[in-house]
């Protein structure tokens, strides 16, 4: 006997109910900061102006969101088939993880009614007017390439031409990260004499780039650790150690990097000053790579449980490493002026919101999309007066 269907679904649970809840009071701090200005939701200041928000929901946002670009280069240009399976989870993941950005971005500017400024007024030498289109550029493609999976369920009559255009989305999708995560880097570039020696570095766009091409996959592999208890969709352990794999190298490739640019620049002695600075410097190498190569050199990325370990090392090392060029590595400059700056509680709600957000959204998309990339058919049809039934 037919039986009417929901077409949408969304299961509340108390985990989606705290995200909830921490997303509405990012939204209502939001509402005051557009209102009121940063002065009434931030510690920033003259000294300061960049914060907490630009660290971590901007170049931390971009960075862990790179497991997008890596994943399309891997499945799609390289033709590596074995990864598929994880390939639109972590393709929506990054169009999320941008999500995130843009609205950083949009929080962050001081005068953020003027936010479409850059479309029209072409600051062709500016690194920021080269970072704000490509984020804004890859952003779009990202929302085209998801709507190749939305419209296996609704607007059915564009998909054939979503997937007639994806080869072409997935190249630009490819080419413009590499464009802005690299510039990110190169802001900090500039700030030669400000940033610490044990940060700047001419070298400073290439470790952006490196860091977040071998972040990503690590970021999918506790993506897909938090899916399983989620939506129940386990990624196969091969898959996660075939990542794994990839980013390890490139890891080595960006430590022995590092290191060597630390002896040339002549600041090895600085790293084991026991300052403050040292010992964050120390401490972002130990855990964020160190750890994570001793673990896959050492055979200990096998199990599940090794390669999660893998995974979180190398996002916290990658979290240290944008926090200490904002903060830590600026410090010492942005100080000589008087005052200082420590995130206000508003700062972290805003962005824990956002991170909720995003989560939400991810759960929305898993119940009622295709993401897993599983291609039977599904278990209810369309019939005709445009409702699901199940057979």
């Amino acid at each position: 006997m037919e039986t009417a269907r929901k077409r949408w679904t969304f299961k509340m649970t108390p985990w989606r109910g705290v995200f909830l809840l921490i997303a509405l009071l990012a939204l209502a701090i939001i509402l005051v900061r557009l209102v009121l200005g940063l002065g009434a939701t931030t510690n920033l200041n003259d000294q300061w102006p960049w914060g907490f928000w630009i660290s971590f929901d901007v170049l931390l946002g971009v960075a862990l969101a790179g497991g997008g670009y890596g994943i399309a280069l891997i499945v799609y240009v390289l033709r590596r088939d074995k990864f598929y399976p994880i390939a639109r989870s972590a393709m929506l993941t990054s169009l999320l993880g941008y999500v995130i950005v843009v609205l950083g971005l949009l929080i962050e500017v001081g005068q953020w009614f003027n936010f479409y400024k850059p479309f029209i007024s072409w600051g062709h030498h500016s690194v920021l007017f080269e970072v704000f289109w490509c984020i804004s550029m890859y952003t779009l493609i990202q929302v085209l390439e998801f709507g190749e999976i939305a419209t296996e369920k609704v607007f059915k009559g564009a998909h054939k031409f979503l997937k007639l255009i994806m080869p072409v989305l997935l190249v630009i999708g490819i080419t413009l990260p590499t464009l802005h995560q690299s510039s990110l880097g190169g802001l900090y570039y500039e700030m030669i004499g400000k940033l610490d020696p044990l940060w700047w570095s001419p070298l400073l766009p290439p470790f952006f780039l490196v860091s977040s091409f071998f972040v990503g996959p690590a970021m999918i592999v506790i993506e897909t650790a938090l899916a399983q208890k989620a939506t129940n969709h386990e990624a196969p352990v091969p898959v996660l150690k075939g990542l794994v794999k990839i980013s390890a190298v490139a890891m080595l490739i960006y430590f022995l990097a590092k290191i060597g640019d630390l002896y040339v620049a002549g600041e090895i002695g600085n790293a084991f000053a026991g300052t403050f600075a040292s010992n964050m410097f120390l401490l972002e190498l130990g855990v964020g790579c160190v750890v994570p190569l001793l673990l896959f050199f050492g055979g200990l990325c096998a199990k599940r449980g090794g390669l999660i370990l893998y995974g979180v090392c190398t996002v916290a090392g990658v979290v240290m490493n944008r926090f200490n060029v904002v903060l830590t590595g600026m410090s010492d400059y942005l100080n000589r002026g008087g005052g200082g700056y420590f995130p206000a509680w508003t700062e972290f709600a805003v962005s824990a919101g956002l991170v909720c957000i995003a989560f939400l959204v991810y759960l929305f998309v898993a119940d009622n999309f295709n993401i897993t990339g599983k291609h039977e058919q599904e278990e209810a049809s369309f019939a005709r007066d445009g409702k699901f039934i199940t057979d």
